[in-house]
């Protein structure tokens, strides 16, 4: 789905460069990057849309060569949320947001439009006729991603999806995220909460200064202690608890068995 080919980018101020990076992320992986601010992850998703051109390498999202195709060719495979959900909504009414992109692209008849958009609505327990900028920041986010969900993508590029959002309207977003990937979308999410990580991903890449230092399973990731030090990252609470104990457990799948030894100690 996307493979990343020695690939180079430089920002003239140097803050989010990367250099001569590989890696290859197949169907329906949901994959997590980290590192700390400037290590180069949004490069690496706003290069795997098309919004930004290599300057050395190549970068291909579902066949394509993001250096020779347009962004609006790209778009009819990726989606991308940004953080803000605030720079992508432009319609009036939570009803006109969603179908916007339908009309825009999909070849679908206004009744086929008007029926799938009433289904999303139905689904997200969205009032139609609700201002998007009348909502929390929290129910924006899931607008943008159920306007994009609509255009059913092959692959969903987050970036820090959960910033700004409270405990509830994070789980929200996640789980309607990791449905979409137990349904077959690919998943690349940016991501600075390392709980959030640990619950949904199931591989991390780990950046610092524009490269990669680690890739691999989540759990394992997380324990690599060397790469997270190195990128100025914590890992999360369940991992340290884990470290603790003489890393004999995984993380989340362990949680009773953690505690119980905790008690006993």
């Amino acid at each position: 789905m996307i493979a990343f080919q020695n690939v180079s980018f430089e920002y003239e101020n140097q803050s989010g460069t990367i250099h001569d990076i590989s890696f290859h992320i197949k169907k329906g992986e949901f994959v997590a990057i980290i590192g700390s601010n400037g290590a180069g992850k949004s490069t690496v998703s706003k290069l795997t849309m098309g919004l930004l051109k290599p300057l050395s390498g190549r970068v291909r999202v579902a066949g394509l060569d993001t250096k020779k195709t347009k962004v609006s060719q790209i778009a009819a495979h990726v989606g991308f949320l940004f953080q803000n959900p605030d720079r992508q909504i432009c319609q009036n009414t939570v009803r006109e947001e969603i179908g916007f992109g339908l009309k825009m692209v999909s070849g679908k008849s206004e009744e086929e439009i008007a029926e799938q958009v009433e289904q999303i609505l139905a689904e997200y327990g969205f009032c139609g006729e609700d201002a998007p900028f009348s909502l929390s920041r929290g129910e924006r986010q899931r607008v943008a991603l159920a306007s994009l969900i609509a255009l059913s993508p092959e692959l969903l590029i987050l970036d820090e999806p959960t910033t700004g959002l409270d405990y509830r309207e994070c789980m929200q977003m996640m789980h309607a995220i990791k449905k979409l990937n137990a349904e077959g979308v690919t998943v690349l999410m940016v991501c600075h909460d390392m709980e959030v990580v640990l619950d949904f991903a199931d591989r991390v890449l780990i950046m610092t200064e524009g490269r990669i230092l680690a890739d691999g399973a989540t759990a394992e990731v997380f324990r690599n202690e060397e790469a997270m030090k190195a990128a100025s990252v914590m890992p999360p609470q369940m991992i340290q608890l884990g470290a603790r104990l003489g890393g004999k457990f995984a993380g989340v799948n362990h949680i009773p068995e953690m505690v119980a030894l905790l008690k006993e100690n």
